[in-house]
Formats: structure tokens, sequence, C-alpha cells
């Protein structure tokens, strides 16, 4: 008889919901780059120049990859262990 084997997920569901934290901050980051230029290519703008894109978006990004890694690198809640570990015996090979 041919026993079904459940799906096992790679990260558990706290895992993914800081991937997904990370995805939305790096996220803001880049949509606080966008903009600043001019609609008139003889005008230059110094919106470009602005805190928001020079300080404030590159340390979201990185904030944002920061926590994406801090998700990937996290240890399960639910570690799995072989199942002589949790007996804490050895199994012998006979």
């Amino acid at each position: 008889m041919m026993k079904k084997q459940g799906s096992v997920l790679l990260f558990d569901r706290h895992k993914y919901m800081w991937l997904i934290i990370g995805l939305l901050i790096t996220a803001i980051g880049f949509l606080l780059m966008i903009g600043g230029g001019s609609d008139d290519p003889e005008v230059f703008s110094d919106a470009i120049f602005s805190f928001r894109r020079l300080t404030l978006a590159p340390l979201l990004v990185l904030a944002g990859y920061a926590v994406q890694i801090y998700a990937i690198m996290k240890k399960s809640r639910h570690a799995r262990q072989a199942p002589d570990e949790k007996k804490g015996t050895k199994a012998t090979k006979q």
C-alpha cells in the first residue's frame, strides 16, 4: 500500500510573513526614488537631490533587504529533527 506524502514547505508562516514585510519595505524604498525630473529638458530641477531620494529611499531599500535576509536565516519555530534526535538516543546500524 502506498503512503501519500504531504508536501513540506521550505519556510513556515512566520518566515513568509517576514519575507513579505521585507519586500514591502524594499518596494516602498524604490517608490520613493521615483520622479524628480523636469518636464522641460532645458530646465534643471533640483528635486532629484532631495533628502527623500538620496538618503531615505536607499536606507529603506537596504532595510528591506536586511529584513529579507533575516527571514531566510531565522530558525523555524518548529525545527525538524530526526526521530532519533528527539529521543536523545543515537540509532545504531545493524
